[in-house]
């Protein structure tokens, strides 16, 4: 059987340094921070009291006030990024056939808010069992995609992935594989994710993974730095038009890059630590340039997971050495969790989408926040707070996940 080509034909971005992806992707370009105190709830008492929320968005200007009742944050954002990666695809026009069109879309955590404030209210309510008959439905994971397909009558594959970090990464590669199986013609994929919330935030604290940096927000998030001591929490959505490639040229669709690969592993080693050699990183890559059936020294650029974590700032590039050899020092690098924060569940979408436009653009955004060299990180070029232009024919995205759940897709200059 011969395998289809997969193209992407529309994207859109809800992120804390952009409500759409054309102010996103400035917000990249520029080394923008979306790191600012807390809004969505009072974080006084808690360690951290930070995070990089999404800035200036009103549900009431996207949803009508029953919507609104019915969906939680992390649905509403999702939503509105689909819309967006919809609308510039403009798949709809051509009159496709809707049973081909699938939605699948990655969430680490679903309404976390929605679960909070249901449990908060039940225990301070006498015991008395006075739910809200939308708590389920705006709870689940997988009513996003659910809600998607209501909007268009998109009635092909319909589900969520759910590995933590790497969800929307395993998202997106399901779909590149059902429509290259010729399962679908076209599926939006991505994912969205709203945890900055007390339990969000005091679960994160708990763990001793996030900053704490209280005092400078927008420098907490610093990969590769001696000084970083955790990542920041965001929150957002990120959504692609994956697309046959023969289904897009035959509508006149515009093409930003081409998905040619998909690699998946574990790490098989601890809760929430990575493997300390990377064996796990190198595993992903390797998996996804076989199934690219590319050299590894064809790729040009690497959009890494780069959390700010002590141990995971270490453990990828030691992967990304032992795959690459004397070529690691020829790839452009780069850290965009130091603009946006990790997105947790929603963090391969936005990340996918920076790398699908390094490709199309040309320029690879920097790691902002870099400051004091940390021997213990090996040296490779990072791309430290500038963008650098490059031409880039083949990119790769890597997002790892609490589990151990490894994910990598590569990318092709169309």
């Amino acid at each position: 059987m011969e395998l289809k080509r997969v193209v992407i034909t529309g994207i859109g971005a809800l992120t804390p340094i952009g409500n759409t992806f054309p102010e996103y992707w400035e917000g990249l370009k520029n080394g923008v921070s979306g790191a600012a105190p807390i809004t969505l709830f009072d974080a006084s008492n808690f360690k951290t009291k930070f995070a990089c929320e999404v800035k200036n968005f009103d549900p009431a200007e996207h949803f009508d006030r029953k919507e609104i009742r019915k969906m939680d944050r992390c649905g509403q954002l999702g939503i509105v990024a689909a819309r967006e990666a919809v609308s510039q695809s403009k798949i709809l026009e051509s009159n496709p056939d809707l049973t081909r069109i699938g939605v699948i879309w990655g969430s680490g955590i679903g309404g976390l808010n929605t679960f909070e404030e249901e449990v908060s209210n039940f225990a301070t309510g006498n015991g008395i069992p006075r739910f809200n008959p939308f708590f389920i439905p705006k709870m689940i994971a997988d009513i996003t995609p659910g809600l998607i397909s209501m909007e268009y009558g998109f009635m092909g594959p319909n589900y969520t992935t759910v590995s933590a970090c790497a969800s929307s990464s395993n998202s997106i590669i399901d779909a590149f594989n059902l429509i290259r199986l010729g399962k679908a013609d076209a599926i939006i994929s991505g994912g969205s994710e709203a945890a900055v919330t007390a339990a969000g935030v005091g679960g994160f604290n708990a763990l001793h993974a996030m900053s704490t940096r209280n005092d400078d927000p927008k420098t907490a998030s610093r990969p590769f730095d001696k000084d970083r001591e955790g990542f920041v929490l965001g929150e957002g959505a990120g959504a692609l038009v994956l697309e046959e490639l023969n289904h897009a040229l035959e509508r006149g669709a515009h093409i930003y890059a081409e998905i040619i690969g998909g690699g998946l592993s574990a790490d098989a080693y601890h809760m929430t630590a990575p493997h300390p050699e990377g064996k796990g990183v190198y595993l992903v890559m390797n998996n996804a340039l076989k199934d690219g059936e590319i050299k590894p020294e064809l790729i040009d650029h690497i959009n890494m997971h780069a959390t700010s974590t002590p141990l995971g700032d270490i453990a990828e590039p030691k992967g990304i050495i032992d795959l690459f050899g004397e070529h690691a020092k020829n790839l452009q690098l780069n850290g965009t969790k130091s603009m946006t924060g990790h997105l947790l569940g929603a963090a391969g979408a936005v990340e996918g989408i920076a790398t699908v436009a390094a490709i199309y653009y040309g320029i690879v955004p920097p790691t902002i926040n870099h400051f004091t060299p940390d021997p213990a990180v090996p040296e490779l070029n990072y791309t430290f707070n500038k963008a650098v232009e490059k031409n880039i024919i083949y990119a790769m995205s890597n997002t790892f996940g609490f589990g151990g759940h490894n994910a990598c897709i590569l990318f092709k200059k169309y």
